[in-house]
């Protein structure tokens, strides 16, 4: 299944995925990839969330801290994104590298900012789209690692926290 692949493949995997068939933890790092960047897209961090294991590791440079477990990752990361950019598209671009327990691929991010980040953040109102590189491990069809690097200093910019 590819990212632009058809929503009724996505929905059917989301399915197998929230009810944990054999067939779920089969699904390759490229499928997994794929739902998790459409539960993005379709701004559903908990759909988001379920690709993500129990014990997930996820670090989004721009929050420091590597978030654990998957009730962190959505409730700081994923979570914090959706209601401050509402609008949000996350894209896949180029080919991704593959393995057989992962997947390294580019993307493009933009949306616009019109809620809060957090308390000292308020909402700009401005429009934002910046690139950036996803590294995840997978092991039965739940992501155990994800590694989000992009210019955290560019997206500030254009935001207009920093000149």
């Amino acid at each position: 299944m590819r990212y632009l692949g058809r929503s009724v493949g996505v929905l059917a995997f989301l399915v197998g995925m929230a009810a944990a068939t054999p067939l779920a933890a089969q699904n390759s790092p490229e499928e997994v990839a794929a739902a998790y960047l459409a539960a993005w897209n379709a701004h559903d961090p908990d759909a988001a969330a379920m690709l993500l294991a129990d014990d997930v590791v996820y670090l989004d440079v721009t929050v420091g801290e590597p978030q654990k477990g998957r009730a962190a990752a959505r409730d700081n990361v994923i979570r914090v994104f959706m209601t401050a950019a509402p609008d949000l598209k996350r894209q896949m671009t180029g080919k991704p590298v593959l393995s057989d327990d992962g997947i390294a691929f580019e993307w493009t991010f933009g949306g616009t900012n019109t809620g809060a980040w957090g308390p000292d953040t308020p909402a700009t109102g401005k429009s934002f789209r910046f690139d950036g590189v996803t590294l995840m491990h997978i092991a039965n069809g739940k992501i155990t690692y994800q590694g989000d690097y992009y210019d955290g200093l560019g997206f500030q910019k254009q935001l207009g926290w920093i000149e």
